[in-house]
């Protein structure tokens, strides 16, 4: 058997393995024990990813209308449709092996009638003997939806990647269906006022003093729902009027993740699905 040769290099005194001098058995060996210890290293991967995520998955009805540049996903599971506790958890999108938990399970509140079956991008029609959304109905939507910018009482966003709406006095939410701004956040002082009702959204119990808007019911059909957010809890497993709801530390995380280069997106359903 000849021997490996080694080769300087000049310009670095460094030694590098000649491979063309091992022997064509020899090689074979190498390469069919490095190809081995690739499979294993991937079999490692692929055995703690899904150990990692084991715990919960996107329910199969909503995760086919996830888009297919969707790498951001806020999942939020309640146990029963009338349930308005629910878990919340943060998930990322690799290529390579799917989705993978970032956070979670994180606490969360939604509608104190639990959830309805919602307008957004998913295609399915609801499942049968689920409710379907509608205004001043109490419930959360159900479904695949956008989340397309924060707001806040802060002059400018803490850090928040969402595009960012600052919160004055004069900024509320429309929730008259007979509006032309209805399910819009305006300004009523650069609007014309034709709505009967409305939600302030600087409030005395600084619910919205941080937040994202939900795009449930985009093209604002009447009488489907308006203003759903993603907001503070009233207290600790305090239900809300159909957004939903968690602690302030878990929620100023949330809105600091969401990246809208990521398409990200709010998945919200039943554990069941």
């Amino acid at each position: 058997m000849s021997p490996v040769r080694y080769v300087a290099h000049h310009d670095t005194a460094e030694a590098r393995l000649d491979i063309s001098t091992i022997p064509a058995p020899r090689c074979r060996r190498v390469k069919k024990k490095l190809l081995a210890l690739a499979v294993l290293l991937v079999m490692l991967v692929a055995i703690w990813f899904a150990r990692s995520n084991a715990s919960v998955r996107i329910p199969a009805l909503l995760a086919a209308d996830l888009p297919t540049d969707c790498q951001q996903v806020v999942l939020v599971l309640s146990p029963e449709a009338t349930s308005f506790k629910a878990k919340l958890w943060l998930l990322e999108r690799r290529w390579c092996l799917g989705w993978r938990v970032v956070e979670g399970p994180i606490p969360a509140t939604i509608g104190r009638n639990g959830l309805a079956w919602g307008v957004g991008e998913h295609r399915n029609p609801a499942p049968e003997g689920f409710r379907i959304k509608h205004e001043g109905d109490g419930c959360s939507p159900a479904g695949v939806f956008r989340i397309p910018f924060a707001f806040g009482t802060a002059p400018t966003g803490e850090g928040f990647r969402l595009p960012y709406t600052a919160l004055t006095p004069t900024i509320i939410g429309v929730d008259d269906p007979k509006s032309r701004y209805y399910n819009q956040i305006v300004d009523n002082s650069k609007v014309a006022r034709d709505w009967d009702s409305n939600e302030p959204m600087i409030r005395h119990d600084r619910l919205y003093e941080r937040g994202a808007f939900i795009a449930h019911n985009p093209s604002g059909t009447p009488g489907l729902g308006s203003c759903i957010f993603i907001h503070l809890w009233p207290g600790p497993g305090i239900s809300t009027a159909g957004c939903t709801a968690m602690s302030a530390e878990d929620l100023k995380m949330v809105l600091k993740w969401l990246d809208p280069a990521k398409e990200p997106r709010i998945v919200q359903g039943l554990d069941g699905w």
